[in-house]
C-alpha cells in the first residue's frame, strides 16, 4: 500500500466531512462508527489535520470537527502531505538512501514516472469533487459499503 493506514483513514474522514453540510461540526464518535475506524486512532489523525489547518474542532456537547475553509478547498495531495508528508513523492521505491539518476535502484526510472503520475492525480483531485461524485455514483467509504452519502 502506498499510503499509510493513517492517511487512508484521514482521506476517508475528510471525504465524509466534504459530503456533509458545510459549516456543521460532526461528532468524532459518530464518524468513527459510521466509517468503521477506531475512535482513538481517528482522533489522532484528525488532530494532525486540525494542526495543519485543514480541519477545525470544537469542544463541548455539540462539538466535533469540520473542514476548515482551507480544508474545503483542499486537494487529495494536501491531505496526503498533511498526514504522511512528502516521502511518497521523494523517496526511493525500495527505500534506498541516495537513490537518484546518478545511483539508481532497479525501479528508479519506472518509479519516477509512476510517482509523478500519482502526484499529478492527487493535486488535480479536490475533496469536494470526489464527495460530489460519491453522492452521484454511490461510492463506498467502508468495507461493507453501508456508509450512505
Amino acid at each position: 500500500m502506498l499510503l499509510s493506514k493513517s492517511c487512508v483513514y484521514g482521506l476517508r474522514a475528510a471525504l465524509y466531512l466534504a459530503a456533509k453540510k458545510n459549516g456543521e461540526y460532526h461528532s468524532l464518535r459518530e464518524m468513527s462508527e459510521e466509517l468503521e475506524i477506531s475512535f482513538h486512532f481517528l482522533t489522532k489523525i484528525l488532530q494532525q489535520l486540525t494542526a495543519d489547518g485543514l480541519m477545525e474542532s470544537y469542544k463541548g456537547p455539540n462539538g466535533g470537527v469540520r473542514l476548515s475553509r482551507k480544508g474545503g478547498n483542499a486537494t487529495l495531495f494536501d491531505m496526503v502531505i498533511a498526514i504522511d508528508g512528502p516521502g511518497l513523492f521523494t523517496q526511493c521505491a525500495l527505500g534506498l538512501p541516495g537513490c537518484g539518476s546518478q545511483e539508481p535502484c532497479p525501479l528508479h526510472e519506472s518509479w519516477v514516472d509512476t510517482r509523478s503520475s500519482i502526484e499529478n492525480m492527487l493535486k488535480k483531485t479536490s475533496l469536494t469533487k470526489i464527495a460530489e461524485e460519491g453522492k452521484e455514483k454511490h461510492f463506498r467509504l467502508t468495507a461493507d459499503g453501508q456508509f450512505s452519502w
